[in-house]
């Protein structure tokens, strides 16, 4: 949200801010649905992250490659001061010095090749503004060129609410898609990555009927509330499992054998496999905040079909 530092008039903030959101996101129109949004600069941009951080050598070769990258990503930066001003250079050179730093830890902290990096880059940002169809106005997806490929926001139906459930939906069903394929690449089983408790955001159904209805204009409401839900079953997710009871009775027991068995010479020994039962009987009641996330989103998941259903059924 940087660009509001700039673009933002401090001088129309008042109360009435909150109640109608447009004074806010009007500063940004003009600058966050184009330069970030752009298909051009993704074209650019994903290429030259990945070539920046695979070099890891200070050879002439690698050197080179990193001089063309740097002179790619400064033109970018240049451009949007050129056509946007200030904010403009300011969004872009965020835009820039976070992928250089993201795409260099991924190149130094996982065996991803520079090529893989620049292919996966490039996937992600051009992916990044199709969302934006049918969440407001149409972003510039040919920046800095002065063409519109979609004039108009996409409607998914003729309720603004239910529009705006499906527009949820689908961002959701990215997010769904992501989880998996981490869980995927972390050699995590999914059946096990679902949790039974997040049968609790059925109660976030009331809300369709206790709520003012939410619209692509005023979402505040529905948004934190319905993210609040499923924090609070990630939250919830993380007290001991009941069904682990025996898990760790069993591992009670072996600590006391294990105790009996160390005489008076082996006292750190003692305390170090004390800790090790204690560290494994943890990890058997508690789940990590991989599965906590996982929680959290199967809440966000079962609050929004909850909230649908109420809303269609009782309120439309």
């Amino acid at each position: 949200m940087i660009y509001t530092v700039v673009a933002l008039d401090v001088g129309r903030l008042s109360a009435d801010t909150l109640r109608q959101p447009s004074v806010f996101w009007d500063a940004s129109r003009a600058v966050h649905r184009s330069i970030t949004h752009s298909l051009l600069i993704s074209l650019a941009a994903g290429p030259a992250f990945g070539a920046w951080a695979a070099g890891t050598s200070t050879s002439r070769g690698w050197l080179a490659v990193r001089a063309v990258a740097s002179a790619i990503l400064l033109s970018l930066v240049w451009a949007a001061w050129v056509y946007s001003g200030l904010a403009g250079a300011i969004v872009v050179g965020t835009f820039v010095a976070a992928g250089l730093i993201i795409a260099r830890l991924a190149r130094t902290r996982t065996d991803l090749s520079g090529l893989t990096i620049a292919l996966v880059a490039t996937a992600g940002l051009l992916s990044h503004p199709w969302g934006d169809l049918v969440t407001g106005d149409p972003p510039q997806l040919l920046y800095p060129l002065d063409l519109q490929l979609v004039e108009q926001t996409v409607l998914l139906h003729a309720d603004p609410t239910v529009h705006l459930l499906g527009a949820f939906a689908l961002e959701l069903a990215v997010v769904w898609l992501a989880a998996f394929a981490v869980a995927r690449v972390a050699g995590r089983p999914l059946t096990a990555l679902f949790e039974r408790r997040a049968v609790i955001g059925v109660a976030y159904g009331v809300a369709a009927i206790v709520l003012t209805p939410p619209t692509l204009d005023v979402s505040y409401h529905f948004v934190f509330s319905i993210l609040g839900a499923g924090l609070f079953v990630g939250a919830f997710s993380i007290t001991p499992n009941p069904l682990t009871g025996l898990l760790r009775q069993q591992s009670r027991l072996r600590r006391r054998r294990s105790l009996a068995r160390q005489d008076a010479g082996s006292l750190r020994r003692t305390w170090l496999t004390a800790l090790s039962m204690d560290l494994d009987g943890f990890l058997a009641r508690y789940p990590t905040p991989f599965e906590a996330a996982f929680a959290a989103l199967g809440g966000v998941t079962v609050s929004l079909c909850s909230y649908g259903a109420v809303y269609m059924l009782v309120v439309g």
